[in-house]
């Protein structure tokens, strides 16, 4: 969802100076990110291991769902808002995010044994951070992608949703394969806008510094969801 504050367009001939300032503006990015995941493991590690709080959740359809509608919610707000909104309800929002996307996200530890979430931790790490570089380093203007990423993405979901009512594991693998290239493809295409928007919007370090977060936050969380489903990992018997 575009607005004001994301739609302008970008030159590669900007200054020095932004040059110089955006790796401060992407340490700041990769601090919210990590704090996020962090926030969401923890969430999700504590759920998974209170049964209380478990059944509470998964028992019922309605609690899921609605938690499910929050996230969705907080998402677009955030998206559609980030340039009327302070610094600090940006935050507090990205935190809130992080708490539910966590608790919706505790059945991994209940289905999957820690090795498998470690192991494909490590390897949605390593995909995420070589194609973060490629987006950084290309010369070639992504935007063209993204258009292409977007169409797919919603063609994702539209999939995952037929596939939660049919239950089929072969189109679970086919949905997964292609979420992991839609979600590699959208890291390269967003970490390239972050330079885009920091050369459009110089003053606007702190509230972009959150809103890329959050988009990275989000290719790689379901990048990491699409991977372990993917692989299968070891499921706790």
């Amino acid at each position: 969802m575009e607005n004001s504050m994301y739609s302008r367009s970008y030159s590669y001939g900007n200054s020095i100076n932004v040059a110089a300032a955006f790796p401060a503006l992407m340490r700041k990015v990769y601090v919210w990110m990590t704090l996020a995941l962090v926030v969401t493991a923890l969430s999700a590690y504590y759920v998974a291991t209170t049964p209380a709080a478990l059944y509470a959740i998964f028992s019922s359809k309605f609690m899921f769902f609605g938690l499910l509608i929050a996230e969705i919610v907080v998402v677009m707000a955030m998206t559609a808002l980030i340039n009327k909104m302070s610094f600090m309800v940006a935050a507090l929002m990205m935190a809130a995010y992080s708490v539910l996307n966590g608790v919706t996200m505790s059945f991994i530890f209940v289905v999957y044994e820690m090795a498998s979430i470690a192991t494909t931790f490590f390897v949605t790490a390593g995909t995420f951070a070589a194609m973060a570089i490629v987006g950084y380093t290309t010369k070639k203007d992504l935007t063209k992608m993204g258009g292409i990423l977007l169409m797919a993405l919603i063609g994702l979901i539209i999939a995952s949703v037929v596939n939660w009512f049919l239950q089929s594991e072969t189109m679970s693998y086919v949905v997964s394969g292609i979420g992991v290239l839609v979600f590699t493809g959208l890291t390269a295409y967003d970490s390239q806008k972050l330079l885009q928007l920091h050369a459009a919007f110089p003053d606007a370090g702190p509230r972009i510094a959150v809103y890329g977060a959050l988009q990275l936050y989000l290719d790689f969380i379901n990048l990491f969801q699409f991977i372990l489903i993917l692989t299968g990992g070891r499921r706790r018997r």
